[in-house]
């Protein structure tokens, strides 16, 4: 694999026609060349305008549910071939532990925006947001707000230390909103995203232009990018801050978001006393997230906060678990637990980086930061100065208020301790690292992990309570998941990725929209009060999906509440709840004016006044949402009830789908009694 690294642009793989002046890429453990990168003669207006028209072309056919099932056949066709990855990240450095987080971790994401895609989104390609604003006395005036989808391409820009997970982290959400991906990967890891976008081609099923790859350096990308594209950067906080003042992105409209170097802190509280089962979960959580992927991590903790009386236990126990768990080597060999950095020159830099904080003050307790013995591939114990070895290591502050300590990133197996006496001083040094991705407190104290979390949630874009109830399941300190927001204020970048259907949004524009109810409905795909309804005689639990409409509607005869109706349901399901059976007290509540029939009695009769009984496309009512009971019925007060289609979802793997009724049930006065959608599932097609 040492020839030039290809990219994918314009619907085809590209490679340049000379290697002259291409970076070389080295196996992390062993130095051997693994493949050249260069971008020469790439013509990156052409990849961008490609994704702004073929690409948006693609993606704008489908509905949100389409793109969420092609997203699970993404995952399911890696998740076929991932041992080829695998094979592929150990010459990045990283242990099978390392490559299942990167690896499995990044095909999590797919599987995880596929469902929640599904589940959270409506089968189509506008997402309403919010409930209806009425804007004139008479209804004819609404005001609604939208999501609809940017019109550009989202460029990602990526670090070398995920370059799997945090390329799909963002492929994701983009492809979810229907906006196509131009990836750019870091030089040293590269190749492994290449592969994992060289199998997605190789599937067909890549919608054109909807995923592009540039392997190799963009210097005039900002030069080409315009309203309607989106940046998404992770990598140094001083290279995003220069991206960021672009006069594309300050004055041009394009959206940038960043997720930047983070000096976390990890707390260790006062309860945590070393025979406690916190302090064992926190300094396993802290080994782990120090050589985890060899603590080339942007989550990593890189300050540990302890009591000032816990210091010395906490070094000791690190240490003994270091000793007796980690094994720095080759990751292809047999035992081997922590691998080398991504390459010669970062393991430099995490060298440069900890003489600065050794200059600041900072006592090295655990390990050096001489060349280590390490495990070769054949099984060896040497020292192998060809790889971008480094052992774990800490250091000690004794004054917290080192500015190293809060400021200082070795991007690497390094981590400080510091101790802190108080909680007031404990939330000072949480927050003097400038804001975080994350912070984690380790404690069983509920009100320690309330006050000190009240304090620091505003330095950090997640922070994790671990104690004995849940250090057997959690993710970790150093895990984001897709479900929730990963990104942090200040140095963290200010953006946040993921985080659910959030992401999604990013990549839409929320627009305010003021129409009539049939205007409002023809754009939403959802019913609105006033607009045309469909009363034909033809009850609409009869109709098939793809025979019903929206507006389709039933109206029923009316009813009428008797005394004997109210104390029958009372007596039947227990509910005796005085408004309903004792006069004076009911007529003394100043919401009743007097016995009342009971609302989900109300609720029971509307069912029977407007249910079909006969078996039909109707497969099941599952559920009903935003009830509320507006006007008290008397006994000798009539109820009547409108069902009206309100909304008619698909499902895209199944042979039936939703719909979304719109219920309203009125008294003899044509006053609203009460108003809620009922959920059911129906057949796409008739019976044969």
């Amino acid at each position: 694999m040492s020839e030039i690294l290809p990219s994918y642009v314009n619907g085809q793989w590209w490679t340049p026609e000379s290697a002259d002046g291409a970076a070389t890429v080295r196996d992390a453990s062993t130095g051997e060349v693994v493949t050249r990168v260069s971008t020469a003669g790439l013509d990156l207006a052409g990849a961008l305008h490609y994704a702004r028209t073929v690409g948006q072309a693609s993606l704008g056919e489908l509905t949100f549910h389409q793109r969420a099932v092609l997203l699970k056949q993404f995952a399911l066709t890696l998740t076929e071939r991932k041992d080829e990855l695998y094979a592929l990240s150990s010459r990045t450095g990283a242990t099978k532990r390392d490559s299942w987080v990167d690896i499995d971790g990044g095909i999590g994401v797919l599987f995880t925006y596929s469902s929640k895609g599904r589940r959270e989104l409506p089968n189509a390609r506008v997402y309403v947001d919010g409930p209806v604003e009425n804007l004139s006395k008479d209804g004819s005036f609404l005001g609604r707000h939208i999501y609809t989808r940017l019109p550009g391409v989202a460029v990602q820009i990526n670090a070398f230390n995920f370059p799997v997970w945090g390329s799909l982290e963002k492929f994701a959400p983009a492809f979810l909103a229907g906006v196509p991906t131009l990836v750019k990967p870091a030089t040293p890891t590269g190749y492994l995203t290449e592969a994992y976008v060289r199998i997605l081609v190789e599937t067909g099923l890549l919608p054109d232009g909807s995923l592009q790859l540039v392997s190799g350096s963009v210097p005039d990308l900002f030069e080409h990018l315009r309203l309607g594209d989106l940046v998404s950067f992770t990598g140094s906080a001083s290279t995003a801050e220069r991206l960021r003042s672009h006069e594309s992105v300050q004055t041009g409209g394009v959206r940038f978001s960043s997720e930047t170097d983070s000096i976390n802190a990890s707390v260790l509280g006062p309860d945590a006393t070393p025979e406690t089962p916190e302090f064992d979960a926190y300094v396993k959580q802290l080994v782990n997230e120090l050589t985890s992927k060899a603590g080339q991590k942007c989550t990593a903790i890189r300050r540990a906060v302890v009591p000032a009386a816990s210091v010395d236990a906490v070094i000791d126990a690190v240490r003994a678990r270091i000793e007796e768990r980690i094994v720095v080597g080759d990751p292809r060999a047999e035992g081997v637990t922590m691998g080398p950095l991504a390459s010669l020159e970062q393991r430099d830099e995490v060298l440069r980086q900890v003489g600065k904080l050794e200059a600041a003050g900072g006592e090295i307790v655990i390990g050096s930061t001489a060349d280590p013995d390490v495990t070769r591939a054949d099984g060896s114990r040497a020292l192998a100065p060809e790889g971008a070895f480094f052992a774990p290591l800490m250091l000690r502050f004794d004054d917290p208020n080192t500015e190293a300590l809060h400021q200082v990133e070795a991007f690497g197996p390094v981590s400080s301790i510091v101790g802190y006496r108080t909680l007031d001083e404990a939330v000072k040094l949480v927050a003097h690292g400038g804001g975080s991705l994350v912070t984690s407190v380790a404690t069983h104290d509920p009100e320690f992990a309330v006050g000190i979390t009240e304090r620091i949630s505003a330095y950090n874009g997640r922070v994790l309570l671990l104690d004995r109830d849940n250090a057997g399941t959690s993710t970790g300190h150093g895990s984001p998941v897709p479900h929730l927001v990963h990104g942090g204020p200040g140095r963290a970048g200010g953006s946040e990725e993921l985080g659910g259907i959030r992401a999604v949004l990013h990549h839409m524009q929320r627009t305010a929209v003021q129409g009539s109810p049939e205007m409002l409905t023809a754009l939403t795909g959802v019913w609105h009060a006033g607009a045309k309804s469909n009363p034909d005689g033809r009850h609409p639990f009869r109709k098939s999906l793809a025979e019903l409409r929206i507006g389709d509607q039933v109206v029923s005869e009316p009813r009428t509440v008797t005394l004997d109706d109210i104390e029958l349901f009372a007596n039947f399901t227990g509910d005796k709840f005085y408004a309903h059976m004792d006069e004076d007290a009911a007529a003394a509540n100043p919401f009743f004016p007097g016995r009342v029939a009971h609302g989900y009695l109300l609720i029971s009769w509307a069912a029977g006044l407007f249910v079909d009984p006969e078996p039909g496309p109707v497969l099941a009512n599952y559920g009903l949402e935003n009830l509320r009971f507006v006007t008290p019925v008397s006994p000798g007060d009539a109820i009547r009830v409108e069902l009206t289609a309100k909304q008619i979802t698909p499902r895209e793997t199944d042979d039936y789908g939703e719909v979304r009724w719109d219920a309203v049930l009125r008294n003899q006065n044509d006053e609203l009694v009460a108003q809620y959608d009922v959920l059911t599932l129906v057949a796409k097609t008739l019976a044969a």
